[in-house]
């Protein structure tokens, strides 16, 4: 699955550890949601979305 989620932590200015401790997650969870190595959970990606006050879908995008 793509996302944005590196793109908006830079808009942020926030490392990847800054975005790790906001969420309670570790840096490299972080890592591996940019890299797509990993998809987070479905209450991730709501806090994630609640901190970047965007719609989930403009995120993450599923399409082939």
């Amino acid at each position: 699955m793509k996302n944005l989620i590196r793109e908006r932590r830079e808009i942020q200015g926030w490392s990847q550890a800054e975005l790790a401790e906001r969420l309670a997650v570790s840096r490299q969870t972080i890592n591996a949601i940019e890299t797509g190595k990993y998809d987070p959970s479905l209450p991730l990606a709501f806090k994630l979305a609640r901190l970047f006050a965007a719609p989930i879908e403009t995120l993450f995008d599923d399409s082939p």
